[in-house]
């Protein structure tokens, strides 16, 4: 990405005269507070994106479930088919339907919530994604993690550490080595690893896009003859990751609600 930034830069720079071209930077995820400065409620154009997702989508699926009907209108049909991708394709296929039916809420709950986070990253207007800082991927990440201990401590109460610490037949003088690892892999790792791969995502498709359109802008508009020709290629970039940021929006909310029902069953396992 750094690499990408600075030879659009040097190549700019390079002509006589020529307008300087600056880069997206890590301070686009920092934007000035627009409501209760100084505050512990700070309120800036990101969170603003939060609030107005989950306003949609909160509003979706009361108007979609409001009159729920044998034959279902169109918008119930749209519900029922999206609610379906988690209930048979996450939880029924990992968990069976008696451990899916207890933790679809939360797997719902999580799906939908990273879905309409992350779709706002291509949204004109919206321009970044309410998952592209870390407080609600983290915040994500701790619920996987309660759940995924909850489970196994409800089911396994004598023996989920136990077994999660001390593997079966590994010798006892070797357990010094494998139980840090263990303990490190399953109750740190596991939460970050969660937060930051969704983070992640969101913060490199979001540089990149801000990088092919404010290229195409500065092309276009501020320099002259066969440089305008270049605005082109950024523009064909820009929205062709455009497209590969819808997809990215859907994967990255499957991959963390499956993530979190691998963990839910892992902790379920019956050698517990």
């Amino acid at each position: 990405m750094a690499l990408l930034v600075n030879a659009v830069t040097k190549l700019i720079a390079s002509t006589e005269d020529a307008p300087s071209f600056h880069g997206p930077s890590i301070y686009e995820f920092f934007p000035p507070v627009i409501l209760f400065d100084g505050t512990p409620f700070e309120i800036n154009r990101i969170i603003l994106v939060k609030f107005f997702m989950a306003a949609i989508l909160i509003t979706f699926f009361a108007l979609a479930t409001r009159n729920l009907k044998i034959v279902p209108s169109k918008g119930q049909s749209l519900a029922e088919m999206a609610l379906d991708v988690v209930r048979v394709n996450i939880a029924e296929d990992l968990l069976g339907k008696k451990d899916a039916k207890r933790f679809l809420p939360l797997l719902t709950g999580i799906f939908f919530t990273v879905l309409a986070m992350n779709i706002p990253g291509i949204i004109p207007g919206f321009n970044i994604a309410g998952t592209s800082t870390i407080g609600l991927p983290l915040v994500l990440a701790l619920v996987a993690y309660v759940a995924f201990v909850y489970a196994g401590l409800k089911k396994h109460p004598l023996t989920f550490l136990k077994a999660s610490l001390f593997p079966p037949g590994v010798p006892w003088p070797i357990y010094v080595i494998v139980t840090p690892i263990e303990f490190f892999s399953i109750f740190i790792l596991r939460p970050i690893t969660l937060a930051l791969r969704l983070l992640m995502n969101m913060v490199a498709g979001h540089l990149l896009l801000v990088l092919a359109f404010s290229a195409t802008w500065f092309f276009f508009f501020e320099m002259d003859g066969f440089w305008k020709l270049f605005g082109i290629g950024t523009f064909a970039f820009g929205f062709i990751f455009t497209l590969f940021e819808m997809l990215v929006a859907v994967l990255q909310a499957y991959v963390f609600t499956l993530l979190t029902t691998v963990y839910i069953q892992l902790a379920l396992a019956e050698e517990h």
